[in-house]
C-alpha cells in the first residue's frame, strides 16, 4: 500500500489497530505521522487521546499501558511512536500486538531500517496491521514526485526550473518539499514556477549552477564552463565539488546509456524528462564512446584527488578548471 492510500482509508474511517512505517525514505514516514492526529481525530479530541513516544526515551511498558487505555469522549485514540529504531525492547510489545485494542491506533516509525521478517514479532506486525516499506525514489520518480507535488497545491512549474531545483537538492524528499513550499507560499495560487522563482527564493542561480555545467560540458564549450566555474569560487555554497562530481558523473553515464538505447524510449531508459534527452545525445555525438568512457575514469580520477587521495591539495576551482579543460580536450571516438 502506498502512503496516499493509507490516507484515503483513514479519510474514510476504515482504519486498523497498527501501522509500521519503515525503511529508508523517512518522508513519507513523516507524512502519514504528522498527518495521523489531523485526520483521525477531531481538534477538541487530540488533547486527551494523543499521546507521543520517542524511541530512544520510551520505556515499552510505558508504551504499552498508553496503548491499552480507552479514549476520552472519542470512540478512539492515536499513539505515535516515533524513532523506534532507536527503543530498547522493543520487541517486548509483542503482548500487546498479540491483542491489541480496537479503540487504539498505534502508529510506529521505524526510520532507515526493516523488519527481519523471520522473527515472530515481525510476522505479529504483519497479521494484526499494515506494514508501508519506504524506499528512496530514483531520479526519474523524484521529478514525477515533484509534479504530483506541485499540481496538489494548485500550481506549474516550468520544467527546466523543476530540473535546476532537482539537480540541486537531489533525491532528499523532505528538503525538496520545504523548498517547494518555501516557493509555494512566495509565488501564490495558480502560478507558473520558472527559473526566476528558484533563483529569488531558493538561492539557485539560473545561469550558473551544476545543472549548467553539465550542460557546458555535454556541449564541449569551455568558455561557458570556466565562467560558471568561477562564479563557484566566488560563492562556494552555490555548488560546492562534493555536489558537482556526482552530477557530473551522473550525467555521462547516462549519456553512456545513449549508445545502447536503441530506437526506444530514451527518456524512459535514461530516467530523466523528455525535454533534456537531446542534451545527452549532443554529448555523446560530439564525445563518442570512447571519449565519454575516458570522461568518466577523469571524473572518477578528480573525485579522488577532491577528498585528498593523490593530491597535495589543489583547491576545489583550480581542480574543476583542470578536470573541465581535460574533459573537452576529449578526443572523440
Amino acid at each position: 500500500m502506498k502512503p496516499e492510500e493509507i490516507l484515503a482509508s483513514w479519510r474514510s474511517g476504515k482504519c486498523l489497530p497498527l501501522y509500521w512505517l519503515e525503511g529508508e525514505e523517512e518522508y513519507f514516514i513523516e507524512q502519514l505521522m504528522s498527518a495521523a492526529a489531523d485526520i483521525l481525530l477531531e481538534p477538541g479530541q487530540r488533547d486527551f487521546n494523543l499521546s507521543v513516544f520517542y524511541g530512544k526515551d520510551c520505556q515499552w511498558s510505558e508504551l504499552i499501558n498508553a496503548c491499552r487505555r480507552y479514549p476520552m469522549f472519542a470512540d478512539r485514540q492515536v499513539v505515535l511512536l516515533r524513532e523506534a529504531q532507536s527503543m530498547r525492547d522493543l520487541e517486548k510489545l509483542e503482548s500487546y500486538l498479540e491483542q491489541p485494542m480496537a479503540s487504539t491506533i498505534l502508529i510506529v516509525g521505524y526510520k532507515d531500517k526493516k523488519l527481519d521478517s523471520r522473527k515472530r514479532f515481525s510476522k505479529l506486525v504483519k497479521e494484526k496491521g499494515m506494514v508501508l516499506t519506504t524506499r528512496k525514489l530514483y531520479d526519474n520518480e523524484v521529478h514525477a514526485w515533484a509534479e504530483q507535488w506541485v499540481k496538489s497545491r494548485k500550481l506549474k512549474i516550468d520544467q527546466r526550473a523543476q530540473s535546476l531545483l532537482i539537480d540541486h537538492v537531489g533525491n532528499d524528499l523532505s528538503r525538496l518539499a520545504n523548498e517547494l513550499e518555501k516557493l509555494a507560499l512566495n509565488v501564490g495560487e495558480a502560478a507558473m514556477i520558472t527559473e526566476a522563482h528558484i533563483e529569488e527564493y531558493i538561492g539557485i542561480s539560473k545561469d550558473y549552477n551544476s545543472f549548467e555545467l553539465q550542460r557546458a560540458l555535454g556541449q564541449r564549450n569551455l568558455s561557458k564552463a570556466i565562467q560558471i566555474i568561477q562564479y563557484f569560487e566566488a560563492n562556494p555554497k552555490a555548488a560546492p565539488i562534493q555536489l558537482i562530481l556526482p552530477t557530473l558523473y551522473s550525467f555521462f553515464s547516462k549519456v553512456m546509456l545513449v549508445f545502447n538505447a536503441g530506437s526506444g524510449n530514451l527518456a524512459a531508459v535514461l530516467g530523466v524528462p523528455p525535454f533534456v534527452t537531446k542534451e545527452y545525445q549532443q554529448a555523446a555525438q560530439s564525445y563518442g564512446y570512447g571519449g565519454v568512457e575516458q570522461i568518466l575514469l577523469l571524473l572518477h580520477e578528480y573525485n579522488l584527488r577532491s577528498i585528498g587521495i593523490g593530491d597535495s591539495g589543489t583547491s576545489d576551482s583550480d581542480l574543476l578548471k583542470e578536470l573541465a579543460v581535460k574533459m573537452v580536450q576529449t578526443r572523440a571516438a
